[in-house]
């Protein structure tokens, strides 16, 4: 019996030796109710410690994972992420909540949210444009930032975050366009006509009323012209002289007589 005491004494010793030295420091948080950990937490976004603020809002959710404290803190942690530039986490963030609570009255903000941590990713949204091989670039991010705003728009339309929600969509939907021409440009100088002609088609069928749709039908041209498709060439060219009568493409310096508009571009000439 004595031996057994001894023991656990020597045990309980051992514990707490470990808690002493280990440099553990003790949890402030423990007996905090729900309001004061989030009341904390908010200080702390305000001060941009979103380290700190985001430890206290997943204590928040650990120890009250019900009520309205809860559920705010979760999209309060979305944002925390997305500001400490962690967009994966903060991405899962936001479709957790959206998963939870599809009916709640901010989740059009989730939605919002989502589509800002998306459209600020430099990788999914303008990134591309700066990369020397146009094929290794995929705007997914871009997408996904759009799908996320136009859920704003068309599920919240009378949302305060609807009218920016629009414009991004806008301009997501012209970064989108840009980014498939980039693409056939490069196809081009690479002498890949088939899939120039792809990816130009691409941008004219589903963005129709951007600009780059401009460039892409006088890609088309070109590279029918490169591949011998006459027929399909003069279909082109006709579609692009009635759509765009002032296009600069038509109007190059030094135009040589009988030469069409599209050989102008060819180094050959």
């Amino acid at each position: 019996m004595r031996s057994s005491l001894l023991v656990a004494l020597a045990a309980l010793l051992l514990v707490a030796g470990c808690g002493i030295f280990s440099g553990t420091e003790p949890d402030e948080t423990i007996g905090w109710s729900a309001q004061k950990l989030y009341g904390e937490a908010k200080d702390a976004m305000s001060s941009k410690q979103w380290d700190q603020a985001i430890k206290y809002f997943e204590k928040l959710e650990a120890r009250f994972p019900y009520g309205r404290f809860a559920q705010q803190a979760q999209l309060e942690v979305a944002y925390c992420y997305w500001k400490q530039d962690e967009r994966a986490s903060a991405v899962a963030a936001a479709d957790r909540f959206i998963k939870l609570y599809p009916n709640h009255q901010h989740v059009d903000y989730a939605y919002y949210l989502k589509g800002l941590i998306n459209f600020n990713d430099d990788q999914g949204l303008l990134g591309f444009l700066a990369a020397p091989d146009m094929s290794d670039r995929d705007p997914k991010s871009t997408r996904e930032a759009f799908d996320a705003f136009r859920e704003v728009v068309t599920r919240f339309p009378q949302s305060r975050y609807a009218g920016d929600a629009a414009e991004r969509m806008r301009y997501l939907v012209n970064s989108l366009a840009s980014h498939e021409v980039h693409v056939a440009r490069y196809y081009m100088k690479r002498t890949a006509y088939i899939a120039a002609v792809n990816r130009a088609q691409y941008a004219i069928k589903h963005y129709p009323q951007t600009p780059a749709v401009e460039e892409a039908m006088f890609i088309l041209v070109k590279a029918y012209d490169a591949l011998g498709m006459t027929e399909l060439r003069d279909d082109a060219d006709r579609v692009m002289q009635k759509n765009f009568p002032d296009s600069d493409y038509f109007k190059p310096g030094g135009r040589k007589p009988d030469v069409p508009w599209w050989r102008l571009w060819d180094p050959n000439w």
